[in-house]
């Protein structure tokens, strides 16, 4: 298993949430600096993330994974579990450099509800058939 430290924003006060993960099963538990702990499991880390957002939506995750514009796609989902996305710009086709690590930190657009990416993911789609290569 592996620990990743991330910065949470509980009741608008910031705390650290443990997340220990494992990507050949893949599965993530996620304690909390009040002792709670609860495990979530999902097709790749990815998505157990999610569920740990949709679950605690009164808890900002502030890490790339929970930026409403960040999406595995399906190869990075099987080499990587996941845990590298793209970080999509409307109008713009995705490249190696839009590459970023779930984990990392980030503040901005930060979603409580995996739809969001979902949604966003379909109007970034949309959006590149109109950019000529």
């Amino acid at each position: 298993m592996t620990i990743k430290k991330i910065p949470i924003v509980v009741g608008g006060k910031p705390e650290t949430a443990t997340l220990d993960y494992d990507e050949r099963v893949p599965v993530i538990r996620l304690t909390l600096e009040n002792g709670w702990s609860e495990e979530f499991k999902g097709l790749d880390i990815y998505e157990c993330l999610g569920k740990i957002i949709k679950s605690l939506p009164e808890i900002k995750f502030l890490c790339k994974g929970a930026k409403i514009n960040v999406r595995p796609s399906s190869m990075s989902s099987q080499m990587t579990s996941g845990i590298m996305a793209y970080e999509h710009k409307i109008g713009v086709r995705a490249t190696r450099k839009d590459i970023v690590n779930i984990f990392d930190f980030d503040d901005k657009e930060i979603i409580n509800e995996p739809r969001l990416q979902t949604e966003f993911f379909h109007r970034w789609l949309e959006s590149i058939k109109k950019v000529k290569d």
